[in-house]
């Protein structure tokens, strides 16, 4: 865990070298500097869109140990160190999801709301699948974090999560990922820890 901080300090100090986001509001640029650092993918800068009043209020609910959802065990295993719910691959969500007629991310989005409740943070970084159903189920989210990547339905899912009012984090283009999506989230997490919330081992504890 300590390497990977150090790793991705280094990286900012590089990319401060490289592009001035000074313009940006500080969580904003906090994410953002993250994003790219993590990616490499400098039309970050330009490509997400930060609501400076949904990260702060964010970052409050994660100081006081708001539940953490992920949509998939990749995602949860790019925010290590966090209790983190997952529940895609679980027997339960195979189940429900042939039971039901849904795909197995709507089927995972349900059963992890059932445990997590209203004001989560859910990560979706895997499948674009779990935004509309996170806007569907109306989960109440703390904030979403919706950066899926794909060209068959990501940038039309990011835009219905957009449309839908829900505080989000998200971008218009197809780019996204895994990678990405749990960068978001350790950069806001970070600035929870900073600003005097509870450390990884209590996090979730809601």
């Amino acid at each position: 865990m300590a390497e990977e901080q150090e790793r991705e300090e280094e990286a900012v100090r590089i990319l401060r070298s490289r592009i001035d986001l000074s313009r940006l509001p500080p969580l904003s640029r906090l994410v953002t500097e993250h994003i790219i650092a993590a990616s490499a993918d400098f039309d970050y800068a330009t490509d997400l869109v930060c609501d400076e009043q949904a990260l702060a209020a964010a970052r409050a609910e994660l100081a006081a140990g708001a539940a953490v959802v992920a949509d998939s065990a990749m995602v949860a295993a790019g925010i290590s160190g966090y209790p983190v719910i997952c529940k895609s691959e679980e027997t339960l969500t195979v189940r429900l999801a042939r039971t039901a007629g849904i795909s197995q991310p709507a089927a995972a989005v349900r059963l992890a709301f059932g445990q997590a409740g209203p004001g989560a943070i859910w990560v979706v970084g895997s499948e674009p699948a779990a935004l509309g159903e996170i806007v569907a189920r109306n989960v109440q989210p703390s904030l979403v974090i919706g950066l899926p990547a794909g060209l068959a339905g990501a940038a039309e899912a990011k835009d219905t999560v957009r449309a839908s009012g829900l505080p989000v984090l998200t971008n218009v283009s197809e780019k996204g990922g895994v990678a990405v999506a749990a960068a978001a989230f350790r950069a806001l997490a970070a600035a929870a820890l900073a600003s005097g919330g509870p450390d990884t081992t209590t996090l979730n504890s809601r």
